[in-house]
């Protein structure tokens, strides 16, 4: 499924987080990717984040997975609704639904949630911190959108859910099967199901909050210096009053974090390990059996093509015109000539043939990237 006729660059300039878009049907051909039981079975898996929220007469019921079998033959008359994160990293037909949405940078993409709700079933009236393009998979959904939101806007007293306590929604629009909303940050937006089987895609993207970067990147810091490196005075001279932190101290004491935190090639990647690693860690997608160098060539010479893991997450950095840093569920390669050229295409390409006469620092990379579980053959 691709989009037709939908001006990218246009959208770039005058939309992307700056006002909504709806957009009708943009498709070649739609067809729902992921069917309604198979969303269920996904949510029984421990592995799986999922969500089942209901709305009573009077309140918001979360209930987390993973869901026993039979829970939903025992879901009441209430409205409900069932949420299913990074079902693209489960389903290859959900994953290809990341192709039409590649004008935003990998780095940006977090995964695309799945909605399936009965009549009248919603998540209640929200806003994000993080851009989503809301696709209409399957049935009939009405999206209402308010304005901007930020930390003051009052919210419900409820535990677990962000829901605004004053919705004034300024514009409403029921979506068809195809049709796409783009909601930018912090827009409040509100869907309901019209009818049931309703099922909706939520593909958003990340965006990483300064403090998390902050705490994050000087957690990466400190644990890889010494305990040596300390403050040191050998020219400490007696001051006036000894309750004083004296100027030049508090010098020295600033350039020991900053002439550390500030050094951009560090930080770089580090920032491209942490932002490539798994969503779950849990799972493990590694093979049963390593593979070696030999084996790599020998499917590779079969004709082989090579598949990109949908829960992997790929993404670069140049160096030089020549080199690059390739940066995989956390590993950092180092990548020159031909290993570039292959990083390059793995990050753009989500299947590619390799010839099997490669270099040996090429036919490697391929070996750990497999033996890590990133990509494997096309079956």
């Amino acid at each position: 499924m691709h989009l037709r006729n939908f001006d990218t660059e246009k959208f770039l300039r005058e939309y992307w987080q700056k006002k909504p878009l709806l957009i009708r049907s943009p498709w070649t051909s739609w067809s729902n990717p992921v069917d309604p039981d198979e969303l269920a079975g996904l949510a029984c898996d421990p592995h799986v984040e999922s969500r089942l929220i209901t709305q009573s007469s009077t309140d918001w019921e979360l209930e987390n997975g993973p869901l026993a079998e039979d829970r939903f033959e025992r879901q009441g008359k209430d409205p409900w609704t069932l949420l299913v994160q990074a079902v693209d990293h489960h389903v290859p037909s959900a994953a290809s639904l990341l192709d039409s949405f590649r004008f935003v940078p990998n780095w940006r993409v977090d995964d695309v949630m799945v909605s399936y709700a009965v009549d009248g079933g919603g998540v209640g009236a929200h806003f994000d911190h993080y851009d989503v393009f809301l696709v209409q998979g399957l049935g009939r959904r009405c999206w209402e959108l308010g304005g901007l939101c930020d930390e003051y806007s009052k919210l419900l007293p409820h535990s677990n859910l962000l829901l605004l306590a004053d919705f004034q929604p300024t514009d409403e629009w029921v979506l068809e099967e195809g049709d796409i909303l783009y909601v930018p940050p912090r827009f409040a937006h509100r869907g309901t199901a019209v009818g049931d089987d309703c099922m909706t895609y939520s593909i958003g993207f990340r965006a990483p909050s300064r403090a998390e970067l902050i705490e994050n990147w000087a957690d990466d810091l400190a644990d890889s210096l010494p305990d040596q490196d300390r403050y040191t005075d050998p020219g400490l001279a007696q001051q006036a009053n000894p309750g004083e932190i004296g100027v030049e101290a508090i010098a020295q004491l600033h350039s020991m974090i900053t002439d550390t935190i500030l050094e951009r090639n560090n930080f770089a990647q580090w920032f491209g390990r942490y932002n490539s690693s798994p969503k779950n860690p849990d799972i493990d997608w590694r093979p049963e059996t390593p593979v070696d160098v030999d084996d790599i060539r020998q499917n590779l010479a079969e004709g082989a093509a090579l598949m990109r893991n949908p829960a992997s997450r790929f993404s670069f950095i140049r160096e030089t015109p020549s080199s690059i840093l390739l940066f995989v569920d956390g590993q950092c390669f180092s990548c020159n000539g031909e290993e570039a050229v292959f990083a390059e295409r793995i990050c753009a390409e989500v299947r590619l043939s390799v010839d099997s006469d490669g270099s040996l620092p090429l036919l490697e990379m391929i070996r750990d990237l497999f033996n890590q579980g990133s990509i494997a053959f096309e079956l």
